[in-house]
């Protein structure tokens, strides 16, 4: 079975029909659907998309990543290893754009031998991260 993490980015751009990234991501989420890929994501991005859908684009959209985007997700709690493991891959980044949350989610997906993603995020190229083929 098809293993896929899903970024804030992806979420985002699904929900956001004015997103330059929203048709590749339906994309995304309709063969996911279709093919039965199982797909992740991490208590730090719903954290993360909860508070940018809301302020973006409202509650009515949030409803609808909570309701039907998140639970065709495994969702992984992120616990103290976890954590840890991302805050050291980030303070050796050293780079003021990289994220904690996106940190934590490259942590994952190589725990995991993940290497595709629903994202549309430089630092998820940079390594080595690309989009479901």
């Amino acid at each position: 079975m098809k293993e896929v993490f899903v970024d804030s980015s992806g979420f985002y751009a699904l929900l956001d029909r004015d997103d330059p990234f929203h048709l590749a991501a339906r994309d995304c989420f309709e063969r996911a659907e279709r093919e039965g890929w199982r797909l992740w994501t991490t208590s730090y991005v719903l954290h993360e998309t909860w508070a940018l859908v809301q302020h973006r684009l409202g509650m009515e959209a949030l409803e609808q990543l909570l309701e039907v985007l998140i639970p065709v997700c495994e969702v992984e709690y992120v616990d103290r290893a976890l954590h840890a493991l991302g805050a050291l891959r980030c303070r050796t980044a050293n780079q003021r754009r990289l994220s904690l949350t996106d940190c934590v989610s490259l942590e994952f997906m190589r725990l995991r031998g993940l290497t595709e993603a629903i994202a549309r995020d430089d630092h998820f190229a940079r390594a080595g991260v690309r989009l479901p083929s």
